[in-house]
């Protein structure tokens, strides 16, 4: 089982994300083989609130040029996940 901090690695501050935050909504990046279920879980852990549902997208790393040569390479992929939050709970970011 994976800790609650290897699963949630940085909140995505952005000015959709802010926007977003304001409907209960709140974005993360996420671990690239982390599960809908145990985002939902990591995040009631972290902040003590009750999730309603999680939404997750899988992103490929960009492909760009290194240096001055032609030699190409690629940033990492990785996972975003919107985490909407229960009627009642308090805001979290």
């Amino acid at each position: 089982m994976r800790s609650a901090y290897d699963v949630i690695k940085a909140p995505l501050v952005t000015e959709k994300s802010n926007s977003l935050a304001a409907a209960g909504k709140y974005v993360f990046k996420v671990s690239p083989n982390a599960e809908k279920i145990e985002i939902g879980k990591a995040v009631e852990e972290l902040f003590n609130v009750k999730v309603k549902s999680v939404n997750v997208m899988n992103y490929e790393g960009k492909a760009k040029r290194a240096g001055r040569t032609n030699k190409m390479g690629r940033r990492a992929d990785w996972k975003k996940a919107i985490v909407t939050l229960a009627e009642g709970s308090i805001e979290i970011i």
